[in-house]
């Protein structure tokens, strides 16, 4: 029977005869139930649960009245005769709502050497579950160790989406054309004292409401936020916090400690009234999802919920015992992403997300690992990868892949698929080196400008696949990049040997912040070089949050463990570096007109500059310098809509160069004009585009290390 059917008495003597059941039971009302949907399932009468397990043994359902309770208010056993069909287990569970707290217990064969690790004792999350509760004395080690950890463990709770009210909302749909992602931090936005928002809100989905004036004046078009499904805050090093978020343990839940409201359901609405809230001011929300890995780590890690389920249906596990868990996430484990069961759940997580939560896309952390088989091995064409693409619920929505993974794996320009586009790794690392002055760097530094023919060309794809970046979350922020030489991350506990040493960055003559006016003006004029570039050139651009104030960690290229001032948006900043933030605002306000007509025919980037672009220059027309010590360059496009030409001029020479300008052939004799000049004080280093100054002279003398950029109307 699914139900403990038993007498009190009977009860107390199986709970005396099997440590699985250690604790009082109240009698409940159960049916058999139905193997799907899988989870919890809110009903008229009650709530279906259903848990796949292929070789547990004994299935226990656990409800709980709080989160920190030591022992369950009620246990069912779920029967393996009536109440499992294939792998599923499944039980019905009459006069409960949403709001009631659940987890699992499982029982099976224990052999590590061949996947099994299943652990009675231990209280496991709901694959499935929507929201989930942490008890106030959460212990991470306690799930490693032996032994009972129902007091100090998550727990999953019965979410009914269908009762909230959306107005109206739906996806926003915006064209890639006009897409300016911002990736932030739900948190670090507005944890600061600086933020102005209510200390009871700072750091939440309710306090990210409060800030989007300042997100609609900067004139983004789409937030990615940085990890919001439920994570463990204490997979880090003893005495820091995860931060960032990127260790999941629950693919629909989101992060519990970003909501003000803290009741069961409180998370769920909080960030749905988010997603609502952004919608309304034009603003897409895209989410960064891990699907690579978990927070249970290697085999010496925690069960908290897949392991403890079905261990060698979600990890990819290597055939050694002494290491278990092939890593190729560098987090200690890997998802079997195109498992069958794991495939499912991953496309259920992202329907989800899309169906009840509104979001309009994802970025795939190490995207590069879901195109990995059972064993390991990359595969020319992964299910995941084709049914992520061609899911009719997911029709439409952004998917955006990181397409490499820790093992080495780099499929940046390769990445399977006909609609994913791509971080490009390659633009964030040539055009620093370009503006750092390297040699041999303006070939390349030129083609990421034009997006990148050279390594998305041969796919035939549109302009805007490449999503082109020079600062994210992994890494220096843009003010640290040019203020260091070298990573800072002492605080972090592992002697600076973390995070990345191919930074490329430049510290323009002193390691750190500096009062030597002529340094910082020259560090201020190389964050306007590179915001321009990122900005303008074909493809999506994406910046990371604070650097249109110059925000900066103090040379700490891997904070995922800090969670202070060290990395929260510190709001005085706007004021201090308003001429930056200004810079940002007028390069979003015109690349926002540009025209959507090439993306809605479905113009590829080859026939796209084939059409517009016109002729490479040097200080000489006509006359470029690719030789590898060149450090400047120019070009001239025609665009079309409107008639105007465009002249870029790149100079990352330490001396001011006279470019000639090319002669304009137009009956109004209408001149060039002046928009972005980099070496220009504020407000002069760009201007209003109506407002363009007009140059009559045959050439421009380019400061050091600038960027000027001229239009002129045909029309």
């Amino acid at each position: 029977m699914a139900l403990l059917d038993k007498s009190a008495s009977e009860a107390a003597r199986a709970s005396s005869a099997d440590p699985i059941t250690q604790q009082k039971f109240d009698i409940c009302s159960t049916s058999i139930g139905a193997s799907a949907p899988l989870g919890a399932t809110v009903c008229r009468s009650g709530v279906s649960f259903s848990l796949f397990s292929r070789k547990a043994s004994r299935v226990e359902l656990m409800l709980f009245d709080r989160e920190d309770q030591a022992r369950p208010t009620r246990v069912i056993n779920i029967d393996p005769t009536t109440n499992r069909t294939y792998h599923y287990w499944h039980v019905f569970v009459h006069n409960i709502k949403p709001g009631q707290i659940y987890a699992y217990r499982v029982d099976g064969p224990v052999d590590p050497a061949i996947g099994l690790r299943f652990d009675r004792d231990k209280v496991l999350l709901d694959p499935y579950g929507r929201s989930v509760v942490v008890p106030a004395n959460y212990n991470r080690e306690a799930t490693r160790e032996a032994g009972d950890n129902t007091a100090t463990a998550m727990k999953s709770v019965v979410v009914d989406p269908s009762t909230y009210d959306w107005e109206g909302d739906t996806l926003l749909k915006r064209p890639s054309t006009q897409t300016i992602v911002y990736e932030m931090h739900v948190r670090g936005f507005t944890r600061h004292p600086s933020s102005g928002v209510p200390p009871e809100i700072r750091g939440t989905y309710r306090g990210l409401i409060e800030k989007i004036p300042y997100l609609q004046d900067l004139g983004v078009t789409a937030v990615e936020l940085l990890p919001v499904f439920q994570f463990d805050t204490q997979n880090c090093p003893r005495g820091l916090v995860n931060y960032w978020g990127y260790q999941p343990i629950s693919f629909f839940a989101p992060h519990r400690s970003y909501s003000s409201r803290q009741d069961v359901n409180g998370p769920v609405d909080e960030f749905r009234d988010m997603v609502k809230a952004l919608h309304r001011a034009g603003i897409e929300v895209i989410l960064d999802v891990v699907f690579n890995h978990t927070a249970e780590g290697s085999q010496d890690g925690p069960t908290l919920c897949f392991r403890g389920i079905d261990n060698s249906a979600y990890y990819i596990l290597n055939q050694d015992p002494s290491s278990c868990y092939l890593d190729f996430s560098g987090c200690g484990n890997t998802l079997n992403a195109n498992h069958p069961t794991v495939r499912r759940l991953i496309l259920d997580s992202l329907r989800y997300w899309v169906q009840e939560m509104h979001v309009d896309g994802f970025r795939f952390d190490l995207a590069a690992v879901l195109s990995r088989d059972c064993d390991g091995h990359v595969m020319a064409n992964p299910p995941l990868l084709w049914d992520i693409e061609s899911d009719p619920a997911l029709a439409g929505t952004k998917v955006i892949a990181e397409a490499w993974d820790a093992a080495g794996l780099y499929q940046v320009g390769s990445f399977v698929g006909d609609s994913w586009k791509e971080w490009n790794g390659r633009f964030r690392d040539d055009v620093r080196s370009f503006f750092r002055g390297d040699r041999g760097t303006v070939l390349r530094f030129a083609d990421r400008v034009l997006g990148s023919r050279e390594i998305y060309g041969h796919e035939a794809r549109e302009a805007e696949q490449s999503v082109n970046f020079v600062t994210c979350h992994d890494g220096f922020t843009l003010n640290d990049v040019v203020s260091y030489n070298q990573k800072h991350n002492e605080a972090n506990g592992e002697n600076n040997r973390d995070g990345g040493d191919d930074n490329r960055s430049w510290n323009h003559g002193v390691e750190g912040p500096t009062d030597d006016p002529a340094i910082e003006a020259l560090r201020n004029r190389q964050v306007k070089n590179l915001l321009t570039v990122t900005l303008l050139s074909l493809g999506v651009p994406m910046i990371l949050m604070g650097d249109e104030v110059r925000h900066t960690q103090q040379g700490n290229n891997n904070a995922y463990c800090h969670d202070n001032e060290s990395v929260w948006f510190d709001w005085t900043r706007v004021e201090k570096h308003r001429d930056v933030h200004r810079f940002v605002r007028l390069l979003i306000a015109r690349r926002l007109q540009r025209d959507i007509g090439p993306e809605r025919q479905r113009i590829t980037l080859n026939q796209l500059i084939s059409g517009a672009f016109k002729d490479w220059h040097g200080v000489k027309l006509h006359q470029p310098d690719w030789g590898d010590d060149s450090h400047s360059i120019a070009f001239c496009a025609r665009l079309s809509s409107p008639d105007r030409l465009v002249y870029f001029i790149f100079n990352a020479y330490w001396e001011a160069l006279d470019f000639e300008l090319p002669p304009l052939d137009n009956e109004r004799k209408n001149p060039w004009c002046r928009w972005i000049d980099t070496y220009l004080d504020s407000p002069e280093d760009i201007v209003e585009w109506q407002d363009s100054i007009p140059v009559v002279s045959k050439s421009y003398r380019v400061g050091p290390r600038s960027v000027v950029l001229f239009w002129a109307s045909l029309a």
